[in-house]
């Protein structure tokens, strides 16, 4: 074997595709095939929990991790550091970075938060009656780390109420110039606004790119986009999105194992030394980019398959934007099919959703609770072989007749679907007929 082809430098192993395809696209029989692991049965309709990895992806890490075990020794000192470099490569390719230093690998983007908010709260142990503003449905973990760094400092926390349903972007602009204008008040900074890219639950695409426009002319200090849902599911432009920090996991949607993301940090902050993993290995204090490359002992093939995961995409029409495009689409065609099932509607227009999107349920299902709300998802997954999130919608005090209704009464209930490559139309249809059965029969959860 030549040494160029030795996979334990990065070449080979699973992670290139050197020869063109002959054949044209992948087909849907080999669709199929790259996701044959998945249980049979299952209609899995929520890809945006945690991903997917095709067969090929694993192989590629399969391969990694036996390098690994195989020569550790040779592993670390002459492998693993280069095709880390080459995997950021990429992602900065790919996020349209303006510098390889700014791109780092970490675990996932709890990971990311932890770090910059660490650096944030050290800030606020000067500046105890500053602010950050944040949306109210920021990720439970998110909410946490602020809970740790920044008012265990003695910082103050606006949470922005996200409209839903939502009608247009005008509707999440003015809410987040209201919750800015009371962080401001009383003269106090607003250190950090943290705005999500694609709002977990419910699912709702934001205009970040106005949002961190609105922060710049307001004298927001930094800005960190939570973007857990955006790698795969929307194009990132990092440069014309313009926030000091963005982070995205590679393993919801686009298709690495667990648990890789990458975080952003803009140049100016790249190279500041405030600025740590969390986890401090002998690496620590020569850079984020190196210090995340090596916090002990542990699985780094997540982060090192990014190649075999480009070479995946691009077996597909239109590479990476054309699955965007197409999941975008189905999505919000079986959305409408399941609106139409049930009476019910979407919870934001086609513009405001990526590939999730919000599907009203029948209001005879009762949901009054998020207890209701998780009852109803774990009976739909173990008896009906159905995996979706469901979010309960508390009605609003005064809104009248613009609460959403169905015939029945009001909506208080949303399944977030997802669509990924391996979703077939019986999923959806499998859904919508064990809502059908559960109403129809009254079948208790």
């Amino acid at each position: 074997m030549d040494k160029e082809e030795d996979p334990r430098n990065g070449v080979g192993n699973g992670t290139t595709t050197k020869k063109p395809r002959l054949s044209g696209f992948i087909t849907d029989s080999e669709v199929q095939s790259e996701f044959s692991h998945h249980e049979a049965g299952v209609a899995r309709i929520n890809n945006g929990s945690f991903g997917c990895c095709p067969g090929s992806v694993l192989a590629a890490q399969r391969s990694w991790q036996l390098c690994f075990l195989q020569q550790p020794d040779h592993f670390y000192f002459s492998v693993l550091r280069p095709n880390l470099l080459r995997s950021r490569a990429l992602v900065q390719t790919l996020i349209n970075a303006d510098h390889i230093d700014e791109v780092s690998l970490v675990d996932n983007a709890t990971t990311a938060a932890a770090i910059v908010l660490q650096q944030i709260g050290r800030r606020f142990s000067h500046h105890q009656n500053d602010a950050v503003v944040m949306f109210s449905c920021a990720f439970p973990a998110v909410k946490k780390s602020i809970q740790a760094y920044v008012t265990h400092a003695g910082g103050s926390v606006i949470e922005v109420d996200l409209p839903f349903p939502v009608k247009s972007n005008t509707e999440v602009i003015t809410e987040f110039r209201k919750g800015l204008s009371k962080a401001k008040s009383g003269g106090r900074k607003v250190r950090l606004a943290i705005i999500d890219h694609i709002t977990s639950m419910p699912s709702v695409l934001i205009p970040v790119r106005e949002l961190v426009k609105i922060c710049r002319e307001e004298g927001v200090d930094q800005v960190f986009v939570d973007a857990a849902h955006a790698i795969g599911s929307v194009p990132v432009d990092v440069q014309q999105i313009g926030a000091d920090f963005y982070v995205s996991n590679l393993y919801k949607w686009f298709f690495a194992p667990p648990s890789v993301a990458f975080l952003y940090c803009r140049r100016s902050n790249a190279s500041s030394s405030e600025i740590h993993h969390p986890v401090v290995s002998h690496e620590y204090g020569n850079g984020l980019p190196i210090e995340s490359s090596w916090i002990g002992t542990r699985d780094y093939t997540p982060q090192l398959v990014v190649p075999a995961i480009t070479d995946f995409v691009n077996r597909f029409e239109g590479g990476s934007e054309g699955i965007m495009r197409r999941n975008h689409v189905q999505v919000l065609k079986m959305g409408k099919m399941l609106a139409e099932a049930w009476g019910t509607s979407l919870g934001s227009p086609p513009e405001m959703c990526a590939s999730m999107v919000m599907v009203g349920l029948p209001s005879k299902l009762c949901i009054s609770s998020d207890d209701d709300a998780m009852r109803l998802r774990s009976h739909l997954r173990e008896k009906y072989g159905v995996e979706v999130p469901i979010y309960y919608r508390a009605p609003k005090n005064g809104e009248g007749e613009c609460e959403p209704k169905d015939k029945d009464g009001l909506i208080t209930g949303y399944a977030r679907i997802s669509h990924q490559v391996y979703n077939r139309i019986d999923d959806y249809f499998k859904f919508r007929d064990a809502i059908n059965r559960i109403v129809l029969e009254e079948d208790l959860y």
